[in-house]
């Protein structure tokens, strides 16, 4: 997830409608790249939109790959950065609040439930440069997963920090911020997709 501008959050009571489904299917790549080589894909590379496998192994590779990740976050000014923006199927993510590698943490198959409330704000992508729009998230939430040492995690999160989990947990499942704009949002965004869809045919 991009880092946040300061905009006005606007609070609503309504439901987060669901994004389309995912394609299921996991596209081939390589099984455990050189971590660092890893480096962030842009849309429309597949990776991002299938849903990401779980992690089977909690071994050094992993913990090379997300000691990678949070180096390419706070390089390119990111607060979150999940497995398949790195071109890896694996549902795995790291995040700070501050965007500071130091303060990262990564959290491994994740699971959100106990999810309160509604609110908008916006949102920005690194796999989507120079787009944003407002996105419903819930305000509150619960997440369960493993840390890097593969002990239980649960955190109980609000405001920016719950957008963050939900950002990438949605990469996770193939799901962009594109996906959950408005259709106009979305419309308007159509000149920076063009634009990535030149640069990746190239």
């Amino acid at each position: 997830m991009a880092r946040r501008q300061q905009s006005p959050i606007k609070k609503r009571h309504k439901h987060i409608a669901p994004a389309p489904a995912p394609i299921l299917s996991t596209p081939i790549s390589p099984p455990r790249p050189n971590p660092a080589e890893l480096k962030i894909v842009f849309w429309p590379t597949p990776v991002l939109t299938h849903r990401a496998k779980p992690v089977e192994q909690i071994d050094d590779w992993l913990r090379q790959v997300s000691r990678r990740m949070m180096e390419l976050m706070e390089k390119h000014k990111g607060v979150g950065l999940a497995g398949p923006q790195v071109g890896l199927p694996l549902r795995l993510f790291v995040m700070a609040e501050t965007g500071k590698a130091a303060d990262a943490r990564a959290i491994i198959n994740p699971v959100l439930d106990q999810q309160e409330g509604f609110e908008e704000a916006e949102e920005g992508c690194l796999s989507l440069p120079d787009i944003r729009g407002k996105i419903t998230r819930y305000v509150k939430l619960r997440i369960q997963g493993l840390d890097i040492a593969g002990q239980p995690v649960v955190l109980h999160l609000e405001g920016f920090p719950a957008r963050i989990v939900q950002h990438e947990t949605d990469h996770l499942d193939g799901v962009l911020i594109i996906d959950r704009m408005a259709p106009l949002t979305r419309l308007a965004q159509r000149k920076a997709l063009k634009a990535l869809e030149n640069a990746a045919a190239k």
